[in-house]
């Protein structure tokens, strides 16, 4: 007889606009606490489709993502960070292609983030780095989805840490705030 599975691993959500160093957080926080990260979907969709994307392809990248996270949850023990979720996906939708965003993905969205134990929020206090991704590099578009997605956390009252400063500073809050989730879930 095999043992009963132990408690689902934590997952954390490296979660801010664009060009705020998620993915790169994501993979030094995964490379810290020996665990694995899911990267962002819509990377690889974009990459596959030469650089297009329509209100048409929403679905599909949803369902993708979701099944990214599942895959990477299914290799970790006690943490799991994803460099994306379902409700950037939702918030991209609307800021992009208003009214797209299928119904399905808004209601999983908002249900699969109350399944995320930690919500990383990472400043625009980085230099923009340009990539053919990205859309808003003025000061007042980095500030529109600097609000858009605090707001996102605050209305649903998710728990989130700021994650500021730039190098091994910021590093150092996200693994902070990971510890501290840690700490609180095993009860110390």
């Amino acid at each position: 007889m095999s043992a009963p599975p132990g408690p689902a691993p934590l997952r954390v959500a490296i979660f801010g606009a664009e060009s705020t160093g998620k993915t790169a957080l994501a993979a030094a926080l995964a490379a810290r606490f020996g665990e694995p990260w899911s990267p962002e979907f819509v990377r690889e969709f974009w990459d596959a489709r030469g650089g297009v994307i329509t209100a048409a392809d929403l679905d599909a990248i949803a369902r993708g993502q979701i099944a990214g996270e599942e895959a990477t949850v299914a290799r970790a023990r006690r943490v799991v960070f994803h460099d994306t979720e379902l409700l950037t996906c939702v918030l991209w939708d609307d800021l992009l292609f208003p009214g797209a965003c299928p119904a399905w993905a808004r209601a999983e969205a908002e249900c699969r983030a109350r399944g995320i134990a930690l919500w990383l929020l990472c400043d625009t206090d980085l230099p923009w780095s340009p990539d053919p991704q990205r859309c808003f590099p003025d000061a007042a578009g980095r500030a529109m989805c600097r609000r858009l997605w605090r707001e996102a956390l605050e209305a649903r009252g998710l728990p989130f840490a700021e994650i500021t400063g730039t190098g091994p500073a910021r590093e150092a809050r996200a693994v902070a705030a990971v510890e501290r989730r840690l700490e609180a879930a095993a009860g110390r």
